[in-house]
């Protein structure tokens, strides 16, 4: 099984080699992964490199080869490769003068992200760290620099924020949060669940957004910070 971040690296390096035909520059993983120096990137292709997923080729520069990917990866590649493409077909005669408002229509960059299993809005659930699948998600959904994945709602303790069960949010991983974010808080290394943060004195307030479910107020020590919420992907 590979580490979250071996995965980040994986899935960055297939997406750069789809896009560009060449694997990113050491110093271009460096950044998108958010780390401080290219000694984490070597510990990463190594490891890739050991579980057999990754090739590099002597004498060459940006010398990587992807020799296989994780089943989830797999499948989300197949299923992206079946889909049919689509030509929108315009009947001469049909044209109108765009309205004056009217913004042109750009390509928009997706990247895929693992989602992570499923994550508590309403009880803390077991902490899941294995991917089930993979998402596309637009380029500019992602909050800056950093590492990025995603999760399954469970629950509707956050509805009045506007997170459903059943929909994906896309977190941005990191260990702080200011008061009012809604952040994946890990409870006494055990429990994970979606709530919004407010630090009270030595106390963690985890809020929920549903007058249905109390705020659960606990030791700071015993909540850990996973990640920030920065997107919603929802399907109907």
């Amino acid at each position: 099984m590979l580490t979250r971040k071996q995965l980040e690296l994986l899935n960055f390096i297939k997406v750069r080699v789809d896009q560009d035909g060449i694997p990113p520059s050491f110093d271009e993983m460096k950044e998108a992964l958010d780390l401080r120096s290219k000694s984490g990137i070597h510990r990463l292709i190594t490891a890739l490199e050991e579980r057999g997923f990754i090739r590099r080729l002597a004498h060459r520069a940006r010398a990587l080869e992807i020799i296989k990917l994780p089943e989830a990866m797999e499948k989300a590649s197949a299923s992206a490769a079946a889909a049919p493409a689509f030509a929108p077909r315009v009947i001469e005669g049909d044209r109108r003068p765009a309205p004056k408002e009217a913004m042109a229509v750009e390509a928009v960059h997706a990247l895929e992200l693992p989602v992570m299993g499923r994550i508590a809005a309403g009880v803390p659930i077991e902490a899941i760290s294995e991917v089930s699948h993979h998402v596309a998600v637009p380029g500019s959904m992602l909050s800056g620099r950093g590492s990025h994945y995603a999760l399954e709602v469970k629950g509707d303790s956050m509805i009045e924020a506007g997170i459903n069960d059943g929909d994906i949010v896309v977190i941005r991983e990191q260990a702080t949060a200011e008061n009012g974010d809604i952040v994946v808080a890990l409870v006494e290394d055990q429990e994970a669940t979606l709530k919004r943060f407010r630090r009270r004195g030595g106390m963690i307030a985890l809020e929920a957004a549903n007058p249905a479910y109390e705020t659960r107020v606990i030791p700071d020590h015993l909540v850990k910070v996973q990640g920030r919420l920065v997107g919603l992907i929802r399907s109907y």
